[in-house]
């Protein structure tokens, strides 16, 4: 079997102190694999890289459109989002519109990654609620989509419609069967696939055109409403938002938790998906950064770039002692 290819090097002066290893694949809108690093038919857990296509049922169904969701809503339904205000109030419309509440989901309480969300909360002597999970806006969708088929509202069982959906879509797209699925940390199903899997989904993702089919025009919504509000996909200082931003092309990003990451690049028609073996995200973040980079669609100069590709490791007192660089083979 091929082994995990060097992907990151955190270095401190002349010494690389830390690497990383992974798989990396990207592919092109047939999918055929364009590039690849170690080992492309390596079994994956996707996590959260995985919500465009958990919310392609939501879109391809008619649900969306059946309940007016909004650009905002589906780029929502994609997200990992901070618990910041501009998240959780959207979600919280967002159920008030079904008629349903913070009660009906089932992802779970989550301190918000926001700082001032946070902090509120603690200045408040108030606990942080569903609505501040990172993947509020995914179960809001699996909630939509219960009610579109007139499901019951227990959505994250893995018999449930709404998740006999995600895994067939899941299936479809990715060109595998899947063997099996995890508990993710919102408590819904996570379908195993394999690196090439996932990088093949994004690029159809990134090949899908309006009007093709319904499953394409699904796709193609997604990937444009990720892209046209990064900051509900992640939110401030996070990768996924800035490194969209800062992208010279139009670029939807999706990480995933233990060091997975996804791309879709419409322009170019293709797909990138890639694993930290150790599940780091540093390394995941410097990765991704070094495949866009390579491909064109990101400046090594942009300050978006330098926070994540190169970036600086600093001591306490601020002296940059090192940087997280891409491995040789990826710069």
């Amino acid at each position: 079997m091929t082994v995990p290819a060097l992907l990151t090097e955190i270095w401190r002066g002349p010494l690389a102190e830390s690497r990383h290893h992974g798989h990396a694949v990207i592919c092109d809108a047939g999918g055929d694999i364009v590039s690849a690093w170690g080992n492309p038919r390596e079994q994956v857990y996707p996590r959260s890289s995985a919500k465009m296509i958990q919310a392609l049922p939501l879109v391809e169904s008619g649900a969306a459109d059946a309940c007016g969701l909004t650009t905002e809503q589906l780029a929502l339904s994609c997200a990992s989002h901070n618990g910041a205000e501009i998240h959780t109030s959207r979600v919280r419309d967002w159920l008030a519109g079904l008629g349903l509440g913070e009660g009906d989901l089932r992802c779970g309480t989550q301190v918000p990654d926001d700082e001032e969300a946070r902090n509120a909360l603690i200045r408040a002597y108030e606990e942080p609620c569903q609505l501040h999970n990172n993947c509020s806006g995914k179960h809001a969708g699996f909630l939509t989509l219960a009610r579109h088929l007139a499901a019951g509202p227990e959505y994250i069982d893995p018999d449930h419609p709404v998740q006999k959906a995600v895994l067939a879509a899941f299936q479809e797209v990715t060109g595998e069967e899947s063997p099996g699925y995890g508990i993710d940390g919102c408590s819904a199903p996570n379908f195993i696939t394999t690196v090439h899997g996932m990088a093949r989904a994004m690029a159809a993702y990134a090949d899908a055109r309006e009007g093709a089919d319904a499953r394409q025009t699904a796709m193609m919504q997604l990937r444009e409403a990720m892209m046209a509000h990064p900051a509900l996909v992640a939110g401030e200082g996070r990768a996924c938002t800035e490194l969209m931003r800062a992208c010279s092309e139009p670029v939807a990003l999706k990480t995933g938790a233990e060091g997975f990451f996804v791309a879709i690049l419409p322009e170019r028609g293709l797909g990138i998906a890639l694993k930290v073996a150790d599940g780091a995200t540093r390394a995941a973040e410097c990765t991704i950064a070094a495949l866009l980079v390579r491909l064109g669609a990101l400046d090594t100069d942009h300050p978006a770039t330098r926070r994540f590709y190169n970036a600086p490791v600093l001591s306490r007192r601020g002296i940059e002692a090192g940087r997280i660089a891409p491995a040789g083979g990826l710069a």
